[in-house]
């Protein structure tokens, strides 16, 4: 029974790392750019989601909206002045100004909402389910099911759909897509605007799951779903998921075993 619970906890978690790393995957596989800024996305989607509801009394699903329409329109903003000018650049250019866009995000936060931690407030409440002889809380269950999901839906927009389609042309080589008629930048900055927002998603459910937020609560997490990305095979949408759900077991059981080494054992 233990090893079930804990596993439940580990999908739970890795479903979160799975929707930052589809952000992470969606920018790479069609810009071809590692945004290090992700994590702090997932940091101001949380706060604008916790200022939204707790002070100004919006339902969560308000403060959620919100949250999605907020990081939509800073990812796009990152993208047009942070990573437009970069696009003919060597990479390591581009890597360098993430961190610095990272950094900048940070430190506006700081600024903003200083540096001690707020208490969220799960956006499902505090209940919990019980199945058979597991207790699950709503929370766990609302986290999977949104990761599945947006798995589906990201999975039918790129196949299905026009955007989707030419998200996948640039992807697989700029130069033609532009001569077949495809707005390369507006395809770029509507990837973006996705990622974005999946990131919002992913900060209201980690915030929902470890109700501590602060500036840093989505450095690692970032850094961790990077590796989940990486570990499906970044540029893969159902990859990201599997990686992300991967990871979290597999940081769930090496917490049940030794809370220290659990970091070491993601990144080994």
């Amino acid at each position: 029974m233990e090893f079930l619970s804990y596993l439940i906890t580990g999908i739970s978690l890795g479903s979160i790392y799975a929707i930052i790393a589809l952000g992470y995957t969606m920018v790479y596989g069609i810009a071809k750019m590692l945004n290090f800024a992700h994590g702090d996305i997932i940091m101001v989607g949380a706060y604008v989601c916790f200022f939204a509801t707790g002070q100004f009394g919006l339902p969560p699903i308000a403060g959620v909206l919100l949250a999605m329409v907020v990081c939509t329109i800073l990812g796009m903003v990152i993208e047009r002045l942070a990573y437009k000018p970069l696009r003919q650049a060597p990479s390591l250019a581009v890597l360098i100004t993430a961190i610095g866009v990272s950094y900048f995000l940070q430190n506006s936060a700081l600024i903003l909402w200083s540096s001690s931690p707020k208490i969220f407030s799960p956006i499902v409440g505090s209940g919990s389910q019980k199945i058979g002889p597991l207790t699950i809380s709503h929370v766990t269950l609302v986290t999977i099911a949104a990761c599945v999901v947006i798995m589906l839906a990201l999975t039918a927009f790129t196949g299905r759909t026009k955007m989707g389609k030419a998200m996948r042309a640039v992807s697989e080589d700029k130069g033609a897509a532009q001569l077949m008629g495809i707005n390369v930048n507006r395809t770029i900055s509507m990837t973006f605007a996705i990622g974005s927002a999946l990131a919002a998603v992913a900060g209201v459910l980690l915030c929902s799951t470890y109700p501590t937020l602060m500036p840093t609560t989505g450095s690692l997490p970032g850094i961790k779903a990077f590796t989940a990305a990486v570990f499906g095979g970044i540029g893969s949408i159902p990859g990201a998921m599997l990686g992300g759900i991967l990871l979290g077991i597999i940081e769930i059981f090496a917490k049940a075993f030794n809370t220290n080494i659990s970091d070491a054992v993601v990144f080994a």
